[in-house]
């Protein structure tokens, strides 16, 4: 994994050959964060990033001056990678939450974000993927104007959700824009 831009652009971490993640390639990351670039300040941002895995965009967001980070992922091996990469370059901004996202979403007691980005599994059925647009903006997650942008694979398409604005494709990766 590597840092694309920021205070840590070029840095790279070796992630354990046996994690269950299909981190988001920096041809996508890249392209994403132009997008991103162009709406936002970045470092005014508070950011939740659902399914963290490797903490790939977490690190790219907090690198680019997001003030705040909040990343959730189960798997005890990657919040451990997550965690000693925050450590490696003093990422204080970035904090762990070892948590199902679905539980997660749940809870009464949370901030609100101007970004919130999902990177869920792909093999998660498609009612899955509608479950975490819904808890996501009936929870009432993203800051007034705030976005959430859902990776997720080809066969899914987000357009009749009222709050959808946009899909994008970067090779195999495509992310679908939702707005508050």
């Amino acid at each position: 994994m590597r840092i694309i831009s920021g205070k840590w652009k070029g840095r790279r971490f070796i992630a354990p050959n046996n994690l269950p993640t299909r981190p988001t390639t920096d041809f996508a990351k890249e392209a994403l964060f132009n997008i991103l670039n162009h709406q936002l300040y970045l470092d005014e941002i508070k950011v939740l990033d659902l399914f963290a895995g490797i903490g790939s965009i977490s690190l790219e967001f907090a690198s680019r001056g997001a003030v705040k980070v909040d990343a959730v992922e189960q798997n005890p091996t990657c919040v451990q990678f997550i965690n000693e990469s925050i450590e490696k370059i003093e990422a204080k901004e970035i904090e762990v939450f070892k948590h199902d996202v679905f539980q997660f979403l749940t809870r009464s007691l949370h901030d609100k974000y101007d970004v919130v980005f999902a990177d869920p599994p792909y093999d998660l059925e498609e009612e899955d993927y509608n479950k975490i647009v819904s808890l996501v903006f009936d929870n009432d997650y993203i800051e007034e104007e705030g976005m959430f942008i859902l990776e997720h694979p080809k066969n899914i398409s987000f357009e009749d959700h009222p709050k959808f604005s946009e899909h994008k494709k970067y090779g195999n990766v495509n992310f679908s824009f939702f707005y508050l």
